[in-house]
């Protein structure tokens, strides 16, 4: 697993990398979007419990947990 990468996919079905470690907050609303720490939102077609999921994912290889 890449350090702090997780896939999510975008609307026209192409596939994003986000750094993890800079996610601040995920809603849905219904879609869903993602906000990192630099104020930049991303709205994507994975679920709240899908990208919940991935960074749980990531962090337990970091940490093995």
């Amino acid at each position: 697993m890449e350090f702090g990468i997780i896939k999510v996919h975008r609307f026209d079905g192409s596939e994003l990398v986000v750094n993890a470690d800079l996610i601040e907050s995920i809603e849905a609303t219904p879609d869903t979007v993602i906000t990192l720490t630099t104020g930049k939102k991303i709205v994507v077609t994975d679920s709240v419990e899908v990208i919940i999921e991935r960074i749980m994912d990531y962090k337990r290889a970091i940490f093995h947990i």
